[in-house]
């Protein structure tokens, strides 16, 4: 063990080095892949010279997603204090279904749950989970809004016609999971959105309607906190007065944005949320905590419990359901993804983590004034997010984002917004400062002056 964490710390370092000296990873071409590198798997064991070797090859063709030269997806960045955590919890190794195997493990994620419920106004009824990704956070709220309006759903299935609602641009998952749980993807209502993104109240109330004509059941409605492309935060005020018009679930999808709850500037783009029957928040992304620390609350346990709860005496021993996580998450085994968060929070201080989060707002107002200010660039994206779309001169934004990446620049993804395509630069690393984002727009610059992309 202490040679292999020899060599960790030589491969780290030579990671670190690799962020500066090549902060865009050179790609493979996918049907180059195993000529490039030597990924197969053989009977003899590599020896230890070659295995050094090869894993820095494969170090180095990996995009390197903490560089400052990284604004494609909707997470980035190394937080020392976060990374130490997760190194802890790899080396601990503790599953977090019971409190017999996890111990004080256990009470460092309830920690944050209940603080986090705390922060957004949540009754002491509440409590949460960690689930493996946002898209599941979203699954199990659906699933507790599904058993709440149609108790029988747990043992003996859907029997009639269930609704649910989220805007024309939330995330994909909400249509995916409606398949998982037997509700279906034709009984998701997409809900009209204005010139920013942001879900109609009127829109949402017109569609219950419709649907409680028809006799169908209407159950959960989804608002968002961060819309993955233009970053728009729904009027949770607003919405949630039309789901107690209709005794809807109301939960709010705050997997990109929703780390605003930490900020006194921002935390107004939430204003309502403890109106919600649920809310999701992905720490690994704008708290920038290695992957994946996604956060589930909700403002009555008991939901949590009677969805996700199954007795099992070989597992359940000691303790209370409380401290048993098992009883209230979607997995049986679970590694340990609070302990991150726990190590940078405690590190920090809540303070720490909102000047995290209103550091990554300023850059994004940098990178949209230094748009305004040079007329080679369309801005289309507006004040209060860290999604900041534009195009440059006549380039189409697609072939601007690949010409990019295949030429190792930078990386940076494109998206489209009620037909139009753009570029969208996040500035969700908090490892960027002013001169990253300069140094972003230089590099477009320059590339597509010297080159014929």
């Amino acid at each position: 063990m202490t040679n292999d964490l020899k060599l960790f710390i030589e491969l780290t370092e030579f990671l670190i080095s690799q962020e500066h000296e090549h902060p865009v990873a050179k790609p493979i071409d996918v049907k180059e892949l195993h000529k490039t590198l030597d990924l197969n798997l053989k009977d003899e064991p590599i020896i230890d010279s070659e295995f050094a070797t090869l894993l820095k090859q494969v170090i180095e063709r990996t995009p390197k997603t903490a560089s400052t030269s990284f604004f494609n997806q909707l997470f980035g960045g190394r937080l020392g204090k976060a990374a130490l955590g997760d190194l802890l919890a790899v080396m601990l190794n503790n599953s977090m279904y019971t409190y017999k195997v996890a111990g004080p493990q256990v009470g460092i994620e309830k920690t944050i749950l209940y603080k986090i419920c705390e922060m957004i106004g949540y009754p002491k009824t509440a409590d949460g989970t960690f689930a493996p990704g946002g898209s599941m956070s979203n699954y199990m709220a659906m699933l507790m809004a599904r058993d709440k309006y149609d108790p029988q759903a747990r043992t003996e299935g859907i029997s009639h016609k269930m609704t649910l609602y989220t805007s024309e641009v939330s995330h994909y998952s909400i249509a995916k999971n409606a398949s998982f749980m037997g509700i279906g993807r034709n009984q998701v209502r997409s809900i009209k959105t204005n010139g920013k993104g942001e879900m109609l109240a009127e829109d949402l109330d017109r569609q219950i309607n419709a649907d409680l004509v028809n006799g169908h059941q209407p159950f959960f409605v989804n608002a968002t906190a961060g819309t993955t492309v233009l970053g728009a935060f729904d009027d949770v005020g607003q919405i949630s007065e039309t789901c107690k018009k209709h005794n809807l679930w109301l939960h709010l999808d705050g997997a990109y944005c929703g780390s605003v709850i930490f900020s006194k500037s921002y935390c107004h783009l939430v204003k309502g949320i403890s109106q919600t029957d649920s809310f999701s928040v992905n720490a690994h992304k704008m708290l920038g905590t290695p992957l994946s620390c996604s956060i589930l609350v909700t403002k009555n346990k008991t939901d949590l419990h009677l969805s996700f709860s199954n007795e099992a005496e070989y597992l359940y021993q000691t303790d209370t359901d409380d401290y048993n996580l098992g009883k209230t998450s979607l997995q049986c085994g679970r590694r340990n993804d609070a302990l991150k968060l726990w190590t940078l929070w405690k590190s920090v201080g809540s303070k720490g983590l909102e000047a995290i989060v209103d550091h990554q707002f300023e850059m994004a107002k940098i990178a949209r004034n230094y748009i305004l200010n040079h007329s080679d660039y369309t801005l289309y994206s507006f004040d209060n997010s860290i999604s900041v779309c534009f195009n440059y001169k006549d380039v189409p934004a697609q072939r601007l984002c690949t010409a990019l990446y295949e030429n190792a620049k930078l990386m940076v993804g494109f998206g489209n917004f009620k037909g139009q395509d753009f570029v969208r630069m996040v500035t969700i690393n908090s490892l960027i400062v002013e001169k990253d984002v300069m140094n972003f727009f230089k590099t477009i610059e320059e590339f597509e002056i010297s080159s014929d992309n």
